[in-house]
């Protein structure tokens, strides 16, 4: 315990330090942090340099806030209006949004020559630079347009005739 009384001012320091640019309460971060020293001295024993890890801890805690701080939205019962953002699509547009990148992916591997290679590095979340993709596929980097060009052509035909609108029935002519 004599370790705690020694830490309890360095980390009260470290936490009003840190804690408001992460959006928390200092003592919340405290308490993240004592939790955090009681499991490690638990499983490895206390930390040879604790004041180095204290500061370590501290920072990894606040690192991890900001983190959840991006990918949590907060719950608004009262709905004062629509949420804004990639998380406030309704299910169903996700679910489409993923069907349509799908068939998209499925119709540039049917695409004839060197189309799907070159689709596929343009549409690849790597983001490649136009040299990077040129080397890859063994093409002079001023090709790339007119065959990307030409790929187009042939996935917006091959494409338009997949969904085209169907012939109407009846009298509706």
């Amino acid at each position: 315990m004599d370790l705690l009384e020694k830490l309890r001012p360095l980390l009260a320091a470290e936490a009003a330090a840190e804690a408001y640019g992460a959006g928390i309460e200092p003592a919340e971060l405290e308490q993240a942090v004592w939790l955090r020293l009681l499991e490690r001295t638990h499983e490895e024993g206390p930390p040879p340099e604790p004041a180095a890890w204290l500061r370590g801890a501290v920072r990894a805690e606040v690192r991890g806030a900001r983190r959840r701080a991006r990918r949590e939205v907060p719950y608004d019962p009262v709905g004062d209006g629509p949420p804004s953002g990639p998380e406030a699509r309704p299910a169903e547009q996700a679910v489409l949004a993923a069907e349509t990148g799908r068939a998209l992916r499925a119709a540039v591997r049917r695409l004839p020559g060197r189309c799907p290679l070159l689709l596929g590095a343009l549409l690849s979340r790597a983001d490649l630079t136009y040299r990077e993709i040129a080397g890859e596929l063994g093409m002079s980097q001023g090709s790339l347009g007119p065959v990307r060009s030409r790929c187009l052509g042939c996935l917006r035909r091959m494409l338009t005739a997949e969904i085209a609108a169907p012939e109407l029935w009846g009298k509706e002519r």
